[in-house]
């Protein structure tokens, strides 16, 4: 590992300690997530510390997705450490690809704004499940946008956006002639409603999660991000690295709740002796050390696929997949230990528990990715076999 990320990682982690904790039992915490007031004000102690957005140094190039795993490990260690020094969900990952796709022009107008933190994005791509929209299969997109002169006219419903409450940035996809076509759009703006914001198992994220009609939004051609029809490709680009993020993100979350529940442990006495020294409990937190080393390794060696300049969408989903189970026991067994303590809000724990749930679903459940590599498995057996 290099010394600047390991400088900038435990400057991250003193600050999220240190500042950011404190913040936990802050009453501006809701059920759709911290307030954006609250968000600002994190954010602006931060800015004051230098570990705001430290993953994109100040020339505007990027760490290594090796350096980023360190750094995004020590924001984690609180779910509010990513939104005060600014690599959460989905402004990360909203980051890199406008970075990435975007013309000089639009990186000036909606990335500059972003990687400062003065403003919020949401990227508006799932749908209804019920009405037959995209979820998991993006194929199935209902969004429609056409051409009118030197616009685009967008119609559709979406579903679990997040942060669209609250957003000044929006990357929009939708499907026209040529196929998926993703729109850089300022926000609030009339012909994107939101119905309501969805009550959901997770409270961390800054607006929570919409359900939103977007009625004959009218966005100039110049605001496409990429090529019409080339959609999907660039979801490919943002999707791997972003949900590799989220690993790195919920591994520091988990292993604060597994210090958490260590400390419990140790300190905890019950039938004559601590309750680290019962096998039942003790074996609980070693599986703890074991499960958060192999997602550590795991993120670590998709990283690196990343970092040699492949796509990963393979490493991406087994690492989703191993990464989001096993921080799921941790985080289980750390409420297990616990008891009461743990399925109470006195200490974090319970939210941590709630929030990696829920990370088994988002950017793609468990079964989805599964899927994707048996069918990866079926055809280089094909290939391997082919007369």
């Amino acid at each position: 590992m290099t010394e600047r990320a390991l400088a900038i990682a435990a400057r991250v982690e003193a600050f999220v300690r240190e500042t950011v904790i404190p913040y936990e039992k802050d009453p501006r915490c809701g059920d759709h997530g911290p307030s954006d007031a609250l968000v600002q004000e994190m954010r602006a102690k931060a800015r004051a510390a230098g570990v705001l957005t430290p993953h994109i140094l100040p020339d505007g190039s990027h760490l290594t997705q090796r350096e980023t795993a360190i750094v995004l490990k020590a924001s984690g260690l609180s779910p509010l450490g990513p939104l005060a020094v600014n690599t959460m969900a989905p402004d990360e990952g909203n980051m890199y690809l406008i970075g990435k796709i975007g013309t000089p022009e639009l990186k000036a107008r909606f990335l500059d704004q972003l990687v400062s933190g003065e403003s919020r994005s949401a990227f508006f791509m799932t749908e209804p499940a019920l009405e037959g929209g995209a979820g998991s299969d993006p194929s199935m997109m209902q969004t429609l946008c056409r051409r009118d002169g030197n616009d685009w006219v967008i119609n559709g419903r979406k579903a679990f956006i997040t942060g669209a409450d609250g957003a000044k940035v929006g990357i929009v996809m939708a499907k026209s002639e040529d196929g998926a076509c993703m729109f850089l759009v300022d926000l609030p703006d009339p012909a994107i409603r939101i119905e309501r914001v969805l009550d959901t198992i997770d409270s961390s994220m800054p607006g929570g999660h919409s359900i939103v009609v977007i009625d004959n939004l009218r966005v100039p051609e110049s605001q496409m991000l990429g090529a019409s029809g080339e959609g999907f490709k660039y979801a490919q680009v943002r999707l791997s690295p972003a949900r590799l993020s989220h690993c790195m993100r919920w591994l520091g979350c988990a292993t604060r709740a597994q210090e958490i529940a260590v400390d419990y442990a140790c300190r905890r006495e019950g039938f004559g002796k601590k309750l680290i020294d019962h096998e039942g409990v003790g074996f609980m937190l070693a599986e703890n050390m074991i499960d958060l080393q192999q997602a550590e390794l795991m993120i670590d060696w998709c990283a690196g696929v990343l970092d040699g300049g492949s796509l990963g969408t393979v490493e991406s989903s087994m690492a989703k997949v191993q990464v989001s189970e096993a921080l799921y026991r941790v985080a289980d067994r750390c409420i297990q230990v616990m008891g009461g303590m743990g399925v109470s809000r006195d200490t974090v724990v319970e939210q941590i528990f709630r929030e990696i749930r829920a990370f088994r679903i988002y950017d793609g459940p468990t079964e989805v990715h599964k899927w994707s590599l048996a069918k990866k498995l079926k055809r280089d057996h094909a290939r391997a076999h082919a007369a």
